[in-house]
């Protein structure tokens, strides 16, 4: 294979400021080591700072009973890699949520890129917000439905594509996230429930990654803050961010749980998680709801790094722990990651095409085992630097 017209690739992408590469990292709380240096993570999903807590994890050593903890599946769950422990998962979610059923996926990529395209097709309208994640774009264009991304966060225009491709259809999917992972707001979930009420073919699918067990006041995210549980098709998040495993997972009908299980070719076609991984997993759901001070910080110091920002006059979407810094070129978002890495924070650039052209920027994401003095060192660094 010839590999040059890669290199030529490779080298825009350089010349451009977005060419990227992996970074070995030790991490130690909510610090990694870099080079020999030990720098404040501030590029970590690990948001209430469970997958750090040495403590967290010996507890559950502790409790393991070795006859269960098998470290590989070996098979999908539709042949024999169906263990006890994903029913038990299973039925735990549905529990918290109040809904019918629920079903666990190997990450949540595997999940945006298996329900779509498994419920929808020729007869679908997919209407989705222009930031939704790039799985959920793959599952849409899998699909083969016909689709609509709106700009972003504009309901008034859903309202009108609802009015006028209403009776079009089979049916009609309104996809979100509940919080963005680049600018860190919020979807108004209430009022797309209402525009869903208003007709008898809509559905809506809402994307908690960034939000389950982070917001509301069991942790299981916007939907539960926003008080419209009830109203959503299918509530998506993640075990790989707050909840700090691995997997992803939807709540749902009974009916639809059962269909996805003979449709969603990722599920089908890919061997299972691992047990262990899903006892892990198990451990921590049933402590989620006592993490309420793990979110009550994590709130709190979010709220200092946005109004240090606002202040140094960064404009600013972000009302979550998710806290964008605008710099615009992607060039200039490698150099000042760099200085923040000289100066001990490690915080790296987010650039095309992940985020639009002309919008690069550094990418807060806070975690629960951060202090206060972490963030005010931050924040003292922000304000006393030319950045």
């Amino acid at each position: 294979m010839e590999d040059s017209f890669y290199s030529r690739e490779l080298e825009r992408l350089a010349a451009e400021g977005n060419l990227r590469s992996l970074t070995p990292l030790e991490h130690t709380g909510c610090e990694v080591v870099a080079a020999g240096r030990k720098l404040l993570n501030l590029s970590s999903n690990d948001y209430l700072g469970l997958g750090a807590d040495r403590n967290l994890r010996a507890e559950f050593l502790s409790s393991v009973n070795q006859e269960e903890f098998f470290m590989s599946s070996s098979s999908s769950r539709l042949l024999s890699g169906d263990f006890p422990v994903y029913e038990e998962v299973e039925s735990m979610l549905a529990g918290m949520f109040g809904k019918e059923a629920a079903l666990v996926f190997n990450s949540g990529y595997h999940m945006n890129l298996g329900i779509l395209p498994a419920v929808a097709g020729k007869d679908t309208l997919i209407v989705a917000d222009k930031l939704v994640h790039a799985s959920i774009i793959d599952g849409i264009r899998l699909s083969g439905a016909d689709f609509y991304r709106f700009r972003h966060n504009d309901l008034d225009r859903v309202e009108n594509i609802l009015r006028q491709s209403s009776g079009k259809y089979r049916q009609i999917i309104i996809v979100v996230e509940s919080v963005y992972s680049m600018d860190g707001d919020r979807a108004d979930l209430k009022r797309i429930c209402s525009l869903k009420r208003m007709y008898g073919n809509v559905a809506v699918y809402v994307d908690e990654a960034h939000a389950f067990g982070v917001l509301g006041s069991h942790g299981l995210g916007l939907a539960e803050e926003q008080g419209c549980i009830g109203d959503i098709d299918w509530i998506c998040g993640t075990f790989g961010k707050a909840l700090g495993s691995v997997g992803g997972f939807t709540v749902c009908s009974r009916v639809m749980r059962d269909f996805l299980v003979n449709r969603m070719r990722p599920l089908i076609f890919s061997t299972a998680l691992p047990p262990a991984s899903m006892m892990w997993t198990r451990f921590l759901l049933n402590r989620m709801s006592g993490m309420a001070p793990l979110r009550k910080h994590l709130s709190e110091i979010s709220e200092k790094l946005r109004d240090a920002l606002k202040r140094s006059g960064y404009p600013l979407l972000s009302d979550t722990h998710i806290i964008p810094m605008l710099v615009g070129r992607s060039d200039k978002a490698v150099e000042i990651a760099g200085r923040f890495r000289e100066n001990g924070f490690f915080v790296l650039p987010v650039r095309p095409p992940t985020v639009p052209e002309g919008s690069a920027r550094l990418r807060f994401a806070l975690t629960a085992n951060m202090s206060c003095d972490d963030i005010g060192t931050l924040i003292r660094f922000i304000g006393t630097s030319a950045l």
